[in-house]
């Protein structure tokens, strides 16, 4: 019988919002790999837990070379525990590579759903979160950064970023240079923590106010690009749309009701536009 892979989510602030489940696997974990294991023993102090399981490191520079001996054990029937410093595991942390093994092993995967700063942020910004996407940390040399700032510049949905303090300020430069200075955003410190701030407003003031200097761990959600205003079609381009239509097939009522539409404007002027096309000869397919 193979074993179970489970990652939980920790407290990214408040050691309180823990969830009952974590402190169980903690204790139940046949192998507990932890981001930090320093920070592991700060938390399972606070949460009054002693491990009963081997507890190993796994972080950046070890992921590669930890990940086989994990699944070995996972094969040989373990119970693994992996948890990050905070929030879940695999989201801008530790814990893809190990999920991709062990589905490919065929272990089975499960989660004890915890904090997250990604839907906390969101939730806080007063920015609209009925679609949006993360994109992590930004490169940090200058032309990298910009060069990924670009590729989502049109991004309708609203953006969720981590960033470190000390490079905050010039992080909100670039967002400004990219989606412009007036777009709406909100910068989310030290969620759930003695000193939390969410600090709303355009990318331009936010910019601003962070090369006062910021410390804490560092949220920013940028809201999603305005839809684009609609190309203005002059009226030789409405009539010429229409006989388009027409010649496909469709009616000359439905044609002028779904170029208005595309062109974002009134029926009325495309149906002027129309007419004033056959009065002049000036759109083929017009009579």
């Amino acid at each position: 019988m193979t074993g179970v892979l489970v990652l939980a989510g920790t407290p990214i602030g408040d050691v309180a919002d823990a969830p009952p489940r974590l402190t169980e696997e903690l204790a139940e974990a046949d192998v507990v790999a932890a981001e930090d294991t320093r920070r592991l023993r700060r938390l399972t102090g606070a949460l009054g837990v002693v491990p009963t399981g081997r507890v190993v490191s796994y972080f950046e520079g070890n992921e590669s070379a930890r990940t086989p001996e994990l699944v070995e054990a996972l094969v040989g029937g373990a119970r693994v525990l992996l948890v990050t410093d905070a929030g879940m595991p695999s989201v801008s942390d530790p814990g893809y590579r190990l999920v991709a093994a062990a589905v490919e092993a065929g272990i089975k995967v499960t989660a004890v759903p915890g904090p997250s700063a990604v839907l906390t942020a969101l939730a806080l910004s007063g920015l609209p979160v009925d679609r949006f996407c993360f994109e992590g940390f930004l490169p940090r040399k200058a032309g990298e950064r910009a060069g990924r700032l670009k590729q989502v510049a049109a991004e309708p949905r609203t953006l969720v970023y981590f960033e470190a303090p000390h490079r905050l300020a010039e992080c909100l430069e670039a967002m400004a240079q990219a989606f412009g200075d007036d777009r709406p955003a909100a910068v989310c410190r030290e969620l759930t923590k003695t000193y939390e701030e969410v600090r709303r407003g355009p990318l331009a003031e936010l910019a601003a106010w962070a090369r006062d200097g910021v410390r804490g761990e560092i949220t920013v959600v940028v809201a999603g690009a305005p839809p684009a205003a609609p190309e203005e079609l002059s009226p030789g381009e409405l009539a010429r749309r229409v006989a388009f239509r027409e010649e496909a097939g469709e009616r000359r009522k439905e044609a002028i009701a779904a170029v208005a539409a595309d062109a974002g404007v009134p029926k009325r002027e495309v149906f002027d536009a129309v007419v004033a096309a056959k009065k002049s000869g000036g759109a083929d397919g017009l009579d």
